[in-house]
C-alpha cells in the first residue's frame, strides 16, 4: 500500500516537472521573486506614507493642523479617564470575543493562546497532511466543509467581537464587594466608591489587592496600605494625583481623576487594612464618613 501511494506522487511530481518545463515556470525562484519584491514595495509604499502622515500633521484639532493625510490624534490621552474601553483593531475581533467564551482567569490561556496556536499549527501542516492534486471543490467534501466552517467561525466571531459591550474594568470591579466585606466598608460609602474606582484605572496593572491584580515595577500590594501608612486619606489622594513629588517616578499621575473621585480613593486606601469588618468600626472619612 505504502509502495503505491509512494509510486503515486512520484509518477504526480514527475508530471508536475513535465508540465512546467513545458508550460510555465516553477514556483521557486520565479514566483517567490515576483513576491518578495511586490512585499518589499507595499512594506515601502506603507513607510513612506507613514513618514508623509508624521512630519505633515501637527498635534492639535482645528481643520487647519489636519496634514496631508490627517492629524495626528483628535485628543491627548488621559491616563486618568474612568471612560474609555479599549478595544483592538478588527482583524482582532474574533480573538477579542474569544475571551468572552473562555472566562478570566481559568480558561483565558486556552481561548488566547491555545485555539490560536493550534489553528495556526493545523494551517502551517496542512499542505503537508493533504498532498492530492485534486482540486475540484466537490470532490473534497473534507476540506470544503473544514473551510466553511472556519469561515463562519471567524465571521460569527468577528461580528460578536464588533458588536460586544464592554464593562469598564468588570473582571476587577465584581471584587469590590467582596472587598468591602473582608475590609470594612459599606456600599455607598466614599470607600466603597474608591474602591471602584480602583478597579478600573488601571490601578491593578501594577499592584494587587487582596489577591487579584498584577505585582509590576516593583508596585507594593495595597491590601493593608491603611495600616502600614500614616498618609491619612487626603494625603494617599495627594498622592496618587501627583507621585513625583514625593520622589515616585514610575507610578503615573492621576490628577486628571478631579477632585471628588481622589478623595474617594484616598478614603478607600486609608480604610484598607484599618477597618474592623465586624463593626463596620473605620478611619474618619474612609467607609462612614464622607470624603
Amino acid at each position: 500500500m505504502m509502495n503505491r501511494r509512494l509510486s503515486e506522487r512520484r509518477a504526480e511530481f514527475a508530471r508536475y516537472k513535465t508540465d512546467v518545463k513545458t508550460r510555465g515556470k516553477p514556483f521557486f525562484p520565479y514566483a517567490m521573486f515576483h513576491d518578495t519584491v511586490m512585499s518589499l514595495l507595499i512594506v515601502c509604499l506603507i513607510v513612506a506614507l507613514a513618514v508623509i502622515w508624521k512630519f505633515t500633521a501637527n498635534e492639535g484639532t482645528g481643520d487647519g493642523d489636519s496634514g496631508w493625510l490627517g492629524k495626528l490624534y483628535d485628543e491627548k490621552a488621559d491616563p486618568g479617564t474612568v471612560s474609555f474601553v479599549p478595544r483592538p483593531d478588527w482583524y482582532f475581533y474574533f480573538l477579542f470575543y474569544l475571551l468572552r467564551i473562555f472566562k478570566w482567569p481559568e480558561s483565558v490561556i486556552l481561548g488566547t493562546v491555545g485555539i490560536p496556536t493550534i489553528a495556526l499549527i493545523l494551517l502551517l501542516a496542512l499542505p503537508f497532511i493533504d498532498v492530492s492534486r485534486e482540486r475540484r471543490p466537490l470532490r473534497r467534501p473534507v476540506a470544503m466543509v473544514a473551510a466553511v466552517l472556519t469561515i463562519i467561525s471567524m465571521g460569527v466571531l468577528t461580528y460578536k467581537g464588533a458588536t460586544a459591550k464592554e464593562a469598564l474594568g468588570a473582571e476587577n470591579l465584581v471584587l469590590v464587594p467582596e472587598w468591602g466585606q473582608k475590609q470594612g466598608f459599606a456600599r455607598g460609602s466614599p470607600a466603597y466608591g474608591g474602591a471602584q474606582i480602583f478597579a478600573q484605572v488601571g490601578c491593578m496593572n501594577c499592584h494587587t489587592y487582596l489577591g487579584a491584580g498584577s505585582s509590576n515595577v516593583g508596585a507594593p500590594d495595597l491590601s493593608e496600605i491603611g495600616k502600614t501608612s500614616n498618609r491619612g486619606a487626603a494625603g494617599f489622594a495627594d498622592y496618587v494625583s501627583d507621585p513625583s513629588k514625593f520622589g515616585n517616578t514610575v507610578m503615573p499621575k492621576f490628577g486628571d481623576l478631579g477632585a471628588a473621585n481622589l478623595a474617594q480613593l484616598g478614603a478607600f486606601l486609608q480604610s484598607s487594612g484599618t477597618c474592623n469588618p465586624k463593626t463596620d468600626a473605620c478611619p474618619p472619612g474612609a467607609a462612614a464618613g464622607g470624603q
